[in-house]
């Protein structure tokens, strides 16, 4: 990888010779803009505007703009006798903890690759030291013209840096949050965990650039004299307002389904309720048999009650000749004196 930037890492006395490399690459496509008429490159050319005719590089220089409109002058001297400007040092000046630093703050990402064979030595204990510590390096450095912030960090087996943005440069988040204030119910959220669960962790290696891809099959359709194929329509989120529960439910369930798990869906959906549900009628209370006595009583005219009453008397006089036969049954008769001749 070509280095961008040659320097050294200041760690207290220690200086570590090290070049500068960039640790990401851009992949978008670019486009040209073209004339439509004839397919002509549209190109800029910078004009002087007090004598309105095109300036070559070697006549083009710097200048700062005042309030008033006025340019003042700025020449490379002036800038390099800054000392930021002329300063080829990173300069290690904290050791914090990683969760310190708030991802907003962090830019461009670069690897720092030990400048021959003397910065061997004290460029891996200051690997080692960061790796074993668990804290990250806050630098300062100079470059493109500008003093900056930098976050050394392990990577493998390389120290990478960060640039990071200056605190002043983050913007309060205040003014993006939602006007309205509104109320999530537990039930909600618990959709939503059981979302987060079920889409689970990512490969990140496997994510890639669908979009790209597709320009890419789009360009080499065309410069083979093909079509380019219409893009699949889809009807997902045209900005209709949309019900938050089944949302999150048909979204559990898809994302059940597209791992095969339509077996565990069934018992996992089972113990969420939709809320809608909850306001069915219940079914009317099957009507009871009446009791034979009251069909009776029915036919011939008479109350319930009395055919109950009728019954009971029945019952009673049963009893009482069943009490009687079994008294007759088991009470011995006395034996009969015999007169006397």
């Amino acid at each position: 990888m070509r280095s961008i930037w040659n320097g050294a890492i200041s760690f207290g006395l220690v200086s570590i010779p090290i070049k500068l490399v960039n640790a990401t690459e851009n992949h978008a496509i670019s486009f040209r803009q073209i004339h439509l008429e004839d397919g002509g490159r549209i190109r800029y050319r910078k004009v002087c505007e007090l004598e309105d005719k095109e300036v070559p590089a070697a006549e083009i220089g710097k200048g700062y703009e005042d309030a008033d409109g006025s340019i003042i002058p700025i020449t490379d001297d002036d800038l390099a006798a800054l000392p930021a400007s002329a300063a080829k040092t990173i300069e290690i000046v904290a050791f914090v903890p990683a969760e310190r630093i708030d991802p907003l703050q962090m830019d461009t990402a670069y690897y720092l690759s030990a400048n021959g064979a003397p910065a061997t030595k004290p460029y891996t204990l200051l690997r080692e030291a960061l790796r074993r510590s668990r804290k990250v390096a806050i630098a300062r450095f100079a470059l493109r013209g500008r003093e900056r912030l930098g976050m050394l960090r392990v990577v493998d087996d390389v120290i990478a840096m960060h640039g990071l943005l200056w605190p002043d440069e983050i913007r309060a988040p205040q003014d993006a949050a939602p006007d309205t204030r509104v109320t999530v119910r537990d039930a909600e959220l618990d959709l939503a965990d059981a979302l987060m669960d079920t889409l689970g962790d990512a490969d990140m290696d496997s994510l890639h650039d669908d979009y790209r891809a597709a320009v890419e099959e789009m360009i080499a359709a065309k410069a083979s004299g093909g079509a380019a194929q219409a893009p699949a329509s889809s009807a997902a989120g045209e900005g209709k307002v949309i019900d938050l529960m089944a949302a999150l439910e048909n979204s559990v369930r898809a994302a059940k389904e597209a791992q095969g798990d339509a077996g565990a869906e069934a018992g996992d959906m089972a113990e969420v309720t939709h809320l809608a549900g909850r306001s069915r009628k219940k079914a009317a209370p099957k009507k009871k048999r009446a009791p034979a006595a009251k069909k009776a009583a029915a036919r011939k005219g008479g109350s319930a009650k009395d055919a109950n009453s009728s019954a009971t008397k029945k019952k009673s006089a049963a009893a009482k000749k069943s009490t009687s036969a079994t008294a007759e049954k088991t009470t011995p008769r006395s034996p009969r004196k015999k007169s006397s001749a």
